[in-house]
């Protein structure tokens, strides 16, 4: 079984489980045996993976909002999780300068009631907090950000990720320095995978275009980032959480990027051609240049922290890439998304294997 087994049989708390990624997290722990438990909103659509997967029938499965810390102390104090995973978020950075308000209370004090609930819980022994690659101070570097370089964000969204970070640090080293639990957060880039289907987003818009035989609109042709499907942060996230289980564990604690490698990172238009040509169908056209809200140009992450200190390394070339996300989408509009996510997951695995990365061996 991957990562030497150790999620087998043990309880693990996700918030934020009705989301893009934390629905696929659920999924892939409870195929490696863990008894999963979720605290997070209702999803926000018919669409979304958790809905289309039927997760709530599969896992243990709660609402609650990780702002209410008295009532997330208390699902942690019922569940008594080995480990947990801080997924619960406002992630969209165009929806942040709609409601700075909800991003900040939202994306600052969740993760401040997050660790609360940790450090009032001693059977936990690990905690993830999921974070993002637009916590760094953005300079459009054309080098990929170090887990050592400064925090930062222009725009409420990455603002509040870079003020997560600091949260994080400041609890590892005030309250978990000495403690039996180890923290760590994880930075990804942009995610992009079957079951998404958030507003704003390029990859949800490109799909929700092709449904309705419309054209999309390219807000920001020529900006480059880190593409990476879903499944790649998470194995980096689940390699870690093994990691911080271990007799060294202490070592792991702090930030942690998971992007792909240098040559993942394109334009959004190439990326958007790309689906267009392995989807066989769609269509887009650069919008109108206008007053716009600010949104990063370039945007890459240094991973090898990951590499070097947990032999982890991206699994999927940019064709495999493109084909798991086509694919993902073809399999959430025809149903049957549950196994179809079990069959990406498998596959993802086998294909790491074939690349001698440790993770994906027993």
């Amino acid at each position: 079984m991957s990562f030497n087994g150790i999620y087998k049989g043990k309880k693990i708390l996700l918030t934020g489980h009705t989301g893009f990624k934390g629905s696929w997290m659920a999924i892939w722990l409870k195929e490696l045996g863990a008894d999963v438990y979720g605290y997070a909103l209702e999803p926000t659509s018919e669409k979304e993976n958790f809905v289309t997967t039927g997760l709530a029938t599969k896992i243990n499965h709660t609402i609650g909002d990780v702002r209410d810390l008295e009532k997330l102390k208390a699902y942690f104090r019922q569940v008594q999780p080995d480990i947990a995973f801080h997924f619960a978020a406002q992630p969209l950075v165009l929806f942040s300068y709609l409601d700075p308000v909800n991003t900040f209370s939202t994306n600052l004090m969740g993760t401040v009631n997050f660790f609360e609930a940790v450090r009032s819980t001693p059977a936990v022994k690990a905690a993830v907090n999921i974070t993002s690659d637009k916590c760094y101070d953005n300079k459009e570097w054309l080098q990929g950000y170090r887990e050592t370089d400064p925090m930062g964000g222009k725009d409420p969204y990455s603002a509040s990720k870079g003020a997560a970070e600091l949260i994080t640090a400041s609890y590892q080293h005030s309250f978990f320095k000495d403690s039996l639990c180890n923290i760590a957060s994880g930075r990804a880039g942009n995610v992009i995978g079957g079951g998404d289907w958030a507003e704003n987003r390029i990859v949800p818009d490109f799909f929700r275009s092709v449904l309705a035989g419309n054209k999309m609109m390219l807000r920001n042709p020529h900006a480059t980032r880190p593409w990476q499907h879903v499944l790649e942060p998470l194995s980096g996230y689940l390699a870690l959480g093994e990691a911080l289980l271990s007799k060294e564990g202490k070592k792991y604690a702090g930030g942690w990027n998971f992007g792909p490698a240098d040559s993942a990172n394109h334009s959004v238009e190439f990326l958007i051609q790309k689906l267009v040509a392995f989807n066989g169908t769609g269509e887009y056209e650069q919008q109108q240049a206008t007053e716009k809200p600010h949104e990063a140009h370039f945007l890459k992450l240094d991973i090898s922290k990951a590499a070097e200190g947990l032999h982890w390394q991206p699994v999927l070339d940019l064709e495999q890439m493109i084909r798991f996300t086509v694919e993902g989408y073809d399999e959430t509009i025809a149903g049957s998304a549950y196994e179809k996510r079990m069959g990406q997951i498998k596959e993802y695995t086998s294909l790491a294997r074939d690349k001698n990365i440790s993770w994906a061996f027993v």
